[in-house]
């Protein structure tokens, strides 16, 4: 977003901006290695500052000024990595409206895809019918935002409907990866934002809403065959999938019996993976 008036980092607990803020449709300004240095270098630019107290009541106060995005988004998500901290998924959490609209959204996408089967074709990866479901996703997203954003935000489902569309596969190469999952975390950060989700929302962004997300992804890889974007197997336990890992591990904080040695126990990640994000993406794995 374009703003005008002063903006803390993201995170769920976010004021909505004022009204001076503008709405643009995001473009992409990250395409060579050199780009990441420019996006880290515009995390914090403080207010000028005449005393020393005025300096350590503004570092108190957490008050960034012309915070872009990546302190945003990194504030966003270790924000939420603080409030699953030790929980189980199925422990209790409030479920807000919004929470219950975008797992309505969600549930839309989950539908759709029941509405589009694969087509018969020789190749057997990618399979083009994703190509039919994703058209519909770029036609509906903007509403399917704006009924999600509080009537008064309604300005901003055109760029952050664009997050939307990001975060489910490329539809030239059909595929899918962490790179999409990052551009649907953007999406909540935007959410949080507006102010559409909010510090009580924490638990729920993570558990119901992001676990849904998941499901959903997980179906569209298997219905449409889609390849991993971007694979380095290497680096990671999951070729889609790396945000329940950071979120999962922190549920296991403090855990009294679970270590690092269970993830490749199958009876343990059968037992234990309703509970935690972690186990129920390693079981997804071993599937």
């Amino acid at each position: 977003m374009a703003e005008t008036g002063q903006q803390s980092a993201s995170s769920p607990e976010d004021e909505a901006p004022d009204a001076g803020t503008a709405y643009i449709i995001p473009k992409k300004e990250i395409s060579m290695v050199p780009d990441m240095g420019k996006w880290k270098r515009s995390q914090v630019r403080f207010l000028p500052v005449e005393t020393p107290r005025q300096k350590l009541e503004l570092l108190l106060l957490k008050v960034l000024v012309l915070v872009q995005a990546y302190a945003d988004y990194m504030g966003f998500i270790l924000t939420l990595n603080e409030g699953v901290k030790g929980k189980k998924l199925t422990c209790e959490y409030e479920v807000s409206e919004t929470v219950e609209k975008l797992l309505g959204l969600l549930g839309t996408l989950d539908r759709w895809i029941n509405e589009t089967p694969p087509v018969d074709q020789p190749s057997r990866f990618g399979n083009k019918a994703y190509r039919t479901w994703f058209s519909k996703l770029e036609q509906e997203a903007e509403a399917l935002v704006a009924a999600v954003l509080p009537a008064e935000k309604a300005a901003a489902a055109p760029e952050i409907s664009v997050y939307l569309k990001e975060a489910v596969g490329n539809p030239t190469r059909i595929d899918y990866g962490t790179g999409h999952e990052a551009a649907f975390a953007a999406f909540l950060c935007c959410l949080c934002k507006v102010g559409a989700l909010r510090i009580s929302d924490q638990l729920a962004i993570v558990f119901k809403v992001f676990n849904r997300y998941l499901q959903v992804m997980r179906k569209l890889q298997q219905t449409y065959r889609m390849e991993p974007a971007g694979s380095q197997g290497v680096w990671g336990l999951d070729d889609f999938q790396f945000l329940p890992f950071i979120w999962g591990s922190s549920q296991f904080i403090d855990h009294p019996t679970l270590e690092p040695r269970h993830f490749i126990d199958e009876r343990v990640v059968n037992e234990q993976h309703q509970d935690y994000m972690f186990l129920d993406c390693i079981q997804f794995i071993n599937e």
